[in-house]
């Protein structure tokens, strides 16, 4: 993972849940409960987020998994990771975290129901290499799930560009004092293939039977299952 993107995240950390709040007027909570929905994660299933940050999709996925299921949360970035356990002992969730990189899974095949990642794909050097890594560690018949943002088109494309261009920039920078980070994510997710173009590197890693996109929020972001093979 890019040394650059890793001390970006460290820097941010401390902040990184207020604004995110804040820019998404909430409406990242709604994305991640349709991504466990989406998922098909049901009680008793293991699942392993990647790149989970502060750990939010890794708790809404121990939601649904419950007691007899195990959800471990994992992150390149030591200083996002470290804010997790609190935030899963706050809400009486038993989840586990720890240091790893989605390009280089530490587990063994075919360990997992589900692997998932959001707002994580388009920051590793090689988004192929996370899926195939994604896809090996869970077993045949389970699904890899991605969350991330699209480039809406038709009446909300305008606006939501110039909102993503000036407004993050501004208030994410103002609240966390790195107005870089805040230009650097618009900008990624503005280059990152959205819609049937992902679905299209998806299906090039070979590690999927089937793979579906939906759509959220006119496009602003997306929800990708893989059934891997």
């Amino acid at each position: 993972m890019s040394e650059k993107v890793r001390n970006m995240f460290a820097d941010i950390a401390d902040d990184y849940d207020r604004i995110n709040g804040i820019l998404s007027f909430g409406v990242h909570n709604a994305w991640r409960k349709k991504t466990v929905l989406e998922s098909g994660a049901k009680p008793g299933d293991r699942v392993l987020d990647c790149a989970t940050g502060t750990g939010d999709l890794a708790l809404e996925f121990k939601k649904t998994v419950g007691h007899d299921g195990y959800v471990l949360g994992t992150d390149f970035c030591k200083e996002m990771i470290e804010h997790a356990p609190a935030k899963a002992e706050d809400e009486n969730l038993v989840v586990e975290f720890e240091v790893a990189d989605a390009m280089d899974l530490p587990y063994d095949d075919d360990s997992f129901d589900v692997t998932s990642i959001a707002f994580g794909i388009r920051n590793v050097d090689d988004p192929s290499v996370a899926l195939k890594e994604m896809a090996r560690v869970v077993k045949p018949g389970g699904r890899v799930v991605v969350l991330e943002f699209g480039q809406p088109k038709g009446l909300i494309r305008y606006p939501y560009q110039f909102y993503s261009k000036h407004v993050m920039p501004t208030v994410g920078g103002w609240i966390s004092g790195n107005r870089e980070a805040y230009t650097y994510l618009p900008e990624t997710s503005a280059r990152f293939p959205a819609g049937d173009k992902f679905l299209e590197l998806m299906n090039e890693t070979g590690s999927f039977s089937s793979a579906r996109a939906i759509k959220l929020t006119g496009g602003i972001a997306y929800v990708y299952v893989g059934t891997v093979a």
